[in-house]
């Protein structure tokens, strides 16, 4: 017998999403004998509160885990993340204007950056404020908005307006996941938007992300990444993950570890 009560009823839509992972309104809506009207309303408040992930065309797709916090994901892959931003950081020369997304590896570059001469840094996040708030000799930028509380980081028409009046030689993105086919993947679409404006107005473009992260889709918003740019991951991402992008011309790096000064490129 389907549940009953709204609140039965969508907690039971997130346990058959997790079991099931996808379904559309009118199965819903005939498995719980209510209009579909209510089940997009429920649909609507479980996306709000970031329990699943809608499609186009009226159809959900849940996610099969949630958004952890950026506190959770601080300590996870720590030496990957810091060889991926240790290699990052050496990429960046003296007097450009470069931008650092939200996101832990990406934050990790904020502590290498202070003894380049002349470089503006625009910000994303409070991970790398905060680790540029002693770099006296770097000029740092926040592009505000809206705070997301997981990710530290700002979204929203307020970061959206920054970053489409600026131009950057390189741009440092982060990402929940990375797929060859569908690009950077994470768990808001207003993460993704955001994104796409930020590739679009660099010259250069990297998108940091330790092995674990290649060939996932834990959540349905994505943001492709185009032609020319450079994915930069660790010596852990096999063969077969790096070979998956030289069909869509995105360049893999392979960051060493700390006791080496380059790193391996697929």
């Amino acid at each position: 017998m389907p549940p009953r009560g709204s609140k039965a009823r969508r907690e039971e839509i997130v346990r058959l999403a997790r079991s099931t992972g996808l379904a559309s309104v009118e199965e819903l809506s005939s498995q719980f004998g209510v209009t579909a009207s209510t089940i997009r309303r429920d649909l609507s408040l479980l996306t709000e509160q970031g329990l699943i992930a809608r499609t186009y065309g009226g159809a959900m797709a849940l996610s099969q885990q949630s958004e952890s916090s950026l506190r959770q994901r601080a300590q996870q892959g720590f030496e990957a993340k810091h060889a991926i931003a240790r290699w990052a950081a050496r990429q960046v020369q003296p007097g450009e204007t470069i931008l650092l997304d939200a996101g832990t590896t990406v934050g990790a570059m904020g502590s290498y950056l202070g003894h380049i001469p002349g470089l503006t840094v625009v910000v994303a996040g409070l991970t790398a404020l905060e680790a540029l708030a002693d770099a006296d000799d770097v000029r740092v930028e926040c592009i505000g908005g809206t705070l997301r509380h997981l990710s530290q980081g700002f979204v929203g028409p307020l970061a959206e307006a920054t970053i489409e009046r600026l131009t950057f030689d390189r741009a440092f993105l982060g990402a929940d996941a990375v797929s060859a086919e569908f690009g950077i993947c994470e768990a808001a679409m207003e993460q993704t938007r955001l994104k796409e404006l930020m590739m679009a107005r660099a010259e250069h473009i990297y998108v940091l992300a330790h092995a674990e992260k290649l060939g996932r889709r834990p959540f349905h918003a994505w943001a492709p990444i185009p032609p020319g740019a450079t994915l930069v991951t660790d010596i852990q991402a096999t063969d077969e993950q790096v070979a998956s992008f030289a069909p869509v011309s995105v360049q893999v790096v392979r960051a060493l570890d700390r006791t080496t000064d380059a790193a391996g490129t697929g």
